[in-house]
């Protein structure tokens, strides 16, 4: 279960928390309008954030940005890798870069696009379906929040089905655990109809 020799497995999960912690969401939201996310809004990072208060453009980027930091990290360590167990760790270790990103004191953002973009990297059948989900539920309702509760409560099933390896249904578990404990005050709002839509 270790990486390439000459290779160090704390090299390889640093690398996937560092790059996770790239927070693309003040970067862009502070370059192309001036803003910083975390005094807005719902102060989180994240796409749907950034795009209420810093607009379209610094979030699409910012979604893109979140979206390719947890596939960098997948295509990174798969070479480097001997086991399989080694690039669930490294997608974890971005997804936790992200959450919890040394950049900004350790307060990020949700985890929901940096998981996307593990999971397609990781099998992209599974990314894809994961990401349908995703945007169907919010196309239909409005609500970001409600597609990343969707989507990641049905990931141990969608892995049970596409891949059932233990390291892969750990993962999936550990993923939508930390999804769905992030989404906590979201999930209040959604029940008492305070949710905010996406566009208002």
């Amino acid at each position: 279960m270790n990486p390439t020799p000459g290779f160090s497995w704390v090299v390889l999960l640093l690398m996937g928390y560092l790059i996770g912690s790239v927070p693309f969401g003040v970067i862009f939201s502070r370059w192309l309008a001036g803003i910083d996310p975390r005094e807005k809004g719902s102060r989180n990072i994240g796409f749907t954030n950034v795009l209420r208060t810093a607009g379209r453009i610094p979030a699409v980027l910012t979604l893109l940005g979140d979206l390719g930091k947890g596939y960098l990290v997948v295509r990174f360590a798969r070479p480097l890798s001997l086991e399989e167990s080694w690039v669930w760790l490294a997608a974890l270790s971005a997804v936790l870069g992200h959450i919890f990103p040394v950049f900004l004191g350790f307060k990020g953002g949700k985890g929901v696009a940096t998981s996307l973009g593990v999971l397609y990297g990781i099998q992209p059948l599974l990314g894809w379906i994961t990401i349908s989900i995703w945007g169907v539920t919010v196309w239909f309702w409005r609500y970001s929040s409600l597609g990343a509760i969707i989507a990641f409560g049905l990931l141990p099933l969608l892995v049970l089905w596409l891949r059932p390896v233990p390291e892969a249904i750990i993962f999936s578990m550990i993923l939508t655990v930390l999804i769905l404990i992030k989404h906590r005050s979201n999930m209040i709002r959604l029940r008492s109809g305070m949710e905010p839509k996406i566009g208002h």
